[in-house]
């Protein structure tokens, strides 16, 4: 669906993109992460001409994204800045819907969608639809700059750090809405963050780069056990055992199933340290783990070969 094809950029002489290449496919929420500096948010303004690559092209469709219309390319992409970047002028009802404002949507079918997306983030359109962005908390700004990029439809959508400047709760709750949101619209999503759990939890792909040289594209799953590099290892390992639970459980280490097993022993669990300590102190070969209401089929076995292979790496 995307494709950049050995892109490259450069400012005054100094590279800033070096020859890169990645595929982004139809309902992918593919994730850019690095240190600052990587070209994370360069890449991704190459979608929507925000800027030009030097050298090689980015394809949408199969046809060149210089070849598009420049203004009907950006009112058909969502896009989401770390800001939100709401019409301080315009209420919430006409900041979801401006886009839709600007493709000729009558003014009752414009506010029938904004209606319909407040519902969504659970902000009551009778409450919030009238307010003006001032009288919002950041949280709740930003859940009205996600519903704006969803308004009217696109088939993709450009999230340039938009969690970074929010308190830890607020994020994972806004990372929560996304994952729902993607999943029930399967829009395409890139996605860039300098948060590797961050990437880990959201990406479907998960790009890592460092100095505008890509290093790795893959799963969370590739990431998490096969590292391309030194870079990629440390990037990730560094964060020590300080990661999501459940994203080292969907990524590999745990089998999603409907429901707790009545013939195995079903162990509740908030972080890794509570699955190591049951691990520790049980017998149990296989037991199901319950996470936030989800469970998952989980071997003992495999707990402890996965910490062995992350010490090796740590080493």
């Amino acid at each position: 669906m995307i494709k950049y094809d050995h892109v490259a950029k450069t400012y005054t002489d100094i590279p800033v993109i070096k020859d890169v290449s990645f595929t982004v496919n139809q309902g992918d929420l593919f994730v850019l992460v690095g240190p600052s500096g990587s070209g994370k948010t360069t890449l991704l303004k190459m979608f929507n001409r925000l800027t030009v690559p030097t050298d090689g092209n980015v394809y949408y469709q199969g046809k060149k994204i210089k070849d598009y219309d420049l203004q009907q390319l950006r009112l058909k992409t969502g896009y989401v800045l770390q800001d939100s970047s709401l019409f301080p002028n315009l209420n919430i009802e006409d900041n979801i819907a401006i886009q839709l404002e600007q493709q000729g949507v009558s003014k009752e079918a414009r506010r029938t969608r904004a209606q319909e997306l407040l519902a969504t983030v659970d902000l009551d359109p009778q409450i919030y639809a009238t307010r003006m962005p001032n009288e919002l908390s950041g949280g709740e700004q930003q859940r009205i700059g996600i519903i704006r990029a969803l308004a009217a439809k696109p088939s993709v959508i450009l999230m340039d750090e938009p969690f970074s400047a929010l308190d830890p709760v607020v994020r994972h709750q806004l990372q929560d809405l996304v994952l729902k949101l993607q999943q029930q619209a399967q829009t395409t999503i890139m996605f860039v963050t300098h948060d590797m759990n961050e990437a880990l939890r959201l990406g479907t792909k998960v790009a890592v780069l460092k100095d505008g040289v890509l290093q790795q594209v893959g799963t969370p799953q590739d990431i998490i056990n096969r590292p391309a590099n030194d870079f990629v290892r440390t990037f990730f390992h560094g964060h020590g055992f300080h990661f999501e639970l459940k994203d080292v459980l969907k990524n590999g280490l745990g089998k999603r199933v409907d429901q707790a097993d009545s013939t195995r022993t079903t162990v509740d669990c908030q972080t890794f340290e509570d699955l190591l300590t049951f691990c520790r102190d049980h017998e149990d070969k296989a037991f199901v783990v319950n996470v936030e209401d989800e469970h998952y089929l989980v071997n003992r076995k495999n707990v402890w070969n996965y910490l062995i292979r992350r010490e090796k790496d740590r080493a």
